[in-house]
């Protein structure tokens, strides 16, 4: 990992994406654009019992949405989903228990819900940061299977459900992490060397980055978007990032300033005039490479990272 990107993306960090980052922002947020009705359009979400997947759901069933819950632990998500319940007196909340690690679950999944369900917006929020390596059951690098094949899964068998709606969308929670990171295809599952989890989950949300510009010059009927939430106060920051946590934890934004541009991308008129594609920082557009980083992929690069996931995610397909 460059010592030159990483200095200059946490000097970045402390001056955008801390709580004061975000207050800054928000003075030049237009109010008028989270003024919506969401009743009769659908929401997907992952990963949304805790942290900005939670808050995310709560602002969507707040303004009358249909809100699916996927998350792993069942017994969280449906305390998480009464408490979105009680607040929003929305009833339109599911729970949908999906392990996004497993390719099979994702592909099943998408494939029952969409037969039975519409879907008017996707939103790829579920992650994770597993210091140790790790694979699944399915022997896939964990990070891996959860951050870019699971989210790669679930985003192409939603598409055909997505293009039969009116306005739909594709929201990825990515993170400015990933600006510290070039693609490498070569090892995608960081069997080469000794294993950085935090470098590794950095590797995925590039990933997620180049996926959404290449869906949206694929799909150009959906608006595709991936954004950075800044640094918030989230369980998975706890748990995966302690040291960091501890030392920042004063300036670190609360889960709904984290999740305000997942909110705007998925539910604001606004949001759909920004061409598809873009990455997204406190409802900007922003650049998805630092200054002189020398972290930008090649045409084939991204060609090889296509191919394969698609190899994965065909050997996994019921």
């Amino acid at each position: 990992m460059s010592i030159y990107r990483n200095a200059v993306w946490f000097v970045k960090g402390l001056q955008e994406y801390t709580k004061g980052g975000f207050e800054a922002a928000a003075k030049l947020f237009a109010p008028a654009d989270l003024d919506v009705n969401l009743s009769g359009r659908s929401f997907m979400i992952t990963g949304a019992n805790s942290g900005i997947g939670k808050a995310t759901a709560q602002e969507i069933a707040n303004r009358g949405g249909i809100v699916h819950m996927v998350c792993r632990n069942k017994g969280r998500a449906d305390a998480a989903k009464d408490e979105i319940v009680e607040r929003s007196k929305n009833q339109n909340v599911h729970v949908h228990v999906v392990d996004m690690s497993s390719a099979r679950q994702v592909w099943e999944f998408a494939q029952n819900f969409s037969q039975n369900n519409s879907v008017h917006v996707l939103i790829n929020n579920a992650g994770c940061m597993v210091n140790q390596r790790e694979l699944t059951e399915e022997g896939v690098e964990k990070n891996f299977a959860t951050n870019t094949l699971g989210t790669y899964i679930l985003t192409t068998a939603l598409i055909p459900a997505l293009k039969k709606v009116e306005d739909p969308r594709v929201v990825t929670v990515s993170s400015g992490g990933m600006l510290t990171q070039k693609l490498n295809v070569d090892d995608l599952q960081f069997a080469k060397g000794a294993f950085d989890g935090t470098m590794a989950y950095a590797q995925n949300k590039r990933q997620q980055v180049i996926l959404t510009e290449r869906w949206a010059s694929q799909h150009k009927d959906i608006h595709f978007s991936s954004m950075h939430p800044g640094w918030a106060d989230t369980p998975a920051v706890q748990s995966s990032m302690p040291s960091f946590h501890a030392k920042m934890q004063s300036r670190l934004r609360t889960e709904a300033m984290g999740a305000d541009t997942v909110v705007w991308l998925a539910a604001s008129p606004a949001a759909i005039k920004q061409p598809s594609g873009l990455f997204f920082q406190d409802r900007k557009a922003v650049a998805t490479h630092l200054p002189l980083a020398s972290s930008r992929s090649t045409p084939p690069e991204e060609e090889k990272l296509l191919a394969a996931l698609e190899e994965f995610a065909l050997k996994f397909k019921p």
